[in-house]
């Protein structure tokens, strides 16, 4: 045991000697929680909130699920949805924040959940929340970079005529290797040290930020039909909903679409070994990517939403873009306007740049995530994948997560409906690792627990509650049928894919890993 700290019997959580948080450095901190320095710490304040804002990227999340938001409920939906989930994922964040502060490690939540559940229950609740945590991590990963690789099979659509000009439409194996393309350029942007990635990370803050304000504002002003206010504000889909008739299930069916873009934002958590000051630096990182992404996306879906004026052509498979709706407004703006969709084309690369950034984002997370998670001896053939090179980079955990991540892709070559099964680990599955430690924090560590220098004071507990609640609420919700009657192309798989995945975290904890995995383990030598 270092000097001046014990260890908590009651929480297993590190505590030091004197009253309150000890302002040690951050390496002298990172000891005291039971690891030695291995990874370059260069990232300032902006460089931790540039990684994590990329992720969330509403320029990725909002473009690419435009059309779950007009298909449920249509811009009622997306209007107001958004700042509702935007306030209870900012809650969610909080609660969050004031736990990294506390615990500024790259292993994030499931170091969290070890600390704050103790000796007993703390390993498995490492396990759970782990397994959780990076699964979810490499799905978003997968969804980001195939989502890349539609949009730039759209864009050689309507760059060649579109669907109705004899455009090229390619297949699902030209997919997929576009897909396997642009996770090897983000393997190799990966391998790069910290502080290059931290300039793309900046340069990619940048341009998600002035990629929001032109697109909200130049779409609706180049066409030359325009939705009224009142449509904007007011009017509610329901002639898409595929078969569902209810207008508040249809309404929270259209949620998804916000909550998914909404995600990510354990990066700040993740990136902390890399962060100076990384107990304020860290929450401040999750705090600001989420709200300001929220501003400016809201921004976003009320500038395009100005641009729509028929919802069922948007959605058609008969229009140009062959039914991705927001390429259709793009393409239609300029071409109405101008005779040519060309500036439309430009548009949708700018977000095509935009999502090559939030993939790239998304693998140093999740290369993060592993390296942490085998460091602790988690993950099978774990001393290869916490390997660090002469840069200081995880470089074996970055070629791990993309290899994991193009093959959970490949089930989109055996069906649809698997791969997005597969995918839908995204939102909820992530939300559950998010859940887990707040949960204990309000429960079993609800005395003992010790702020970092970020933290909620007596509100802690309600905003811990809140956000444990809300994590339950979209659980459910995202589990039901999506369109009636239910069939085997229509049913929602959200529920296999998480009750799966904790069907195999739970076996292999009784099968095996209870007998040798004790959580996180200090790598320091006595």
């Amino acid at each position: 045991m270092e000097d001046g700290i014990r260890i908590s019997e009651d929480a297993g959580l590190y505590r030091p000697l004197t009253d309150g948080y000890t302002n040690a450095s951050d390496d002298s901190r990172l000891k005291q929680l039971g690891y030695r320095q291995e990874l370059s710490r260069s990232l300032s304040s902006i460089g931790n909130f540039a990684v994590t804002f990329t992720i969330i990227s509403v320029l990725t999340g909002l473009t690419t699920t435009f059309n779950t938001g007009l298909t449920y409920g249509g811009p009622l939906t997306m209007v107001y949805g958004w700042p509702i989930v935007g306030m209870l994922t900012l809650v969610v964040g909080l609660a969050m924040a004031e736990i990294c502060s506390a615990y500024p490690t790259s292993g994030g939540l499931y170091f969290w959940s070890a600390k704050l559940c103790g000796n007993e229950w703390g390993p498995f609740a490492s396990w759970l929340t782990g397994w959780f945590n990076i699964v979810g991590q490499w799905a978003v990963t997968t969804s980001i970079d195939f989502s890349l690789a539609q949009m730039i099979q759209v864009i050689i659509l309507l760059s060649t005529g579109g669907a109705n000009g004899g455009g090229y439409e390619a297949s699902k194996y030209v997919v997929i290797a576009f897909h396997g393309g642009i996770l090897l350029m983000h393997a190799i942007l990966n391998s790069l040290p910290i502080s290059v990635l931290s300039f793309f990370g900046q340069l990619a803050a940048a341009w998600n930020i002035v990629g929001v304000f032109v697109l909200m504002i130049l779409i609706p002003l180049v066409a030359t039909e325009r939705a009224s206010a009142k449509f904007v504000f007011t009017y509610f889909n329901t002639d898409s909903a595929k078969g569902i008739n209810s207008k508040a299930y249809i309404f929270v069916l259209g949620l998804l679409m916000s909550q998914y873009t909404l995600t990510g934002y354990d990066a700040s958590a993740h990136m902390t070994e890399e962060t100076k000051s990384a107990d304020v630096n860290g929450p401040r990182g999750i705090i600001s990517a989420i709200g300001i992404s929220v501003i400016v996306g809201w921004g976003y879906i009320i500038g395009i939403t100005f641009a729509v004026t028929d919802i069922s052509y948007l959605l058609s498979r008969t229009n140009d873009a062959g039914g991705y709706a927001i390429a259709e407004v793009f393409y239609q703006a300029f071409k109405s306007r101008y005779g040519s969709g060309v500036g439309g084309i430009i548009c949708l690369g700018v977000v095509a740049v935009a999502i090559f950034f939030c993939g790239m984002g998304s693998v140093t997370s999740n290369s993060r995530m592993a390296y942490a998670f085998s460091r602790d001896g988690a993950m099978p053939f774990s001393p290869l994948w916490h390997k660090v090179n002469s840069q200081e980079v995880p470089i074996n955990a970055v070629w791990l997560s993309a290899v994991i991540s193009f093959c959970m892709a490949l089930t989109s070559l055996g069906s649809l409906v698997a791969f997005q099964a597969m995918v839908s680990i995204a939102t909820i599955g992530l939300y559950i690792a998010y859940a887990l430690p707040i949960f204990f924090r309000v429960t079993l560590a609800r005395k003992s627990f010790i702020p970092g220098p970020f933290n909620l004071g007596r509100y802690g507990i309600l905003v811990g509650w809140v956000a444990v609640l809300w994590v339950i609420t979209i659980s459910v919700l995202f589990s039901l049928p999506v369109a009636y009657p239910i069939t085997t192309e229509t049913l929602n798989y959200t529920p296999v894919a998480v009750g799966g995945l904790l069907f195999l975290a739970v076996a292999s904890w009784i099968i095996s890993a209870r007998h040798w995995f004790k959580g996180p383990i200090t790598n320091i030598d006595t």
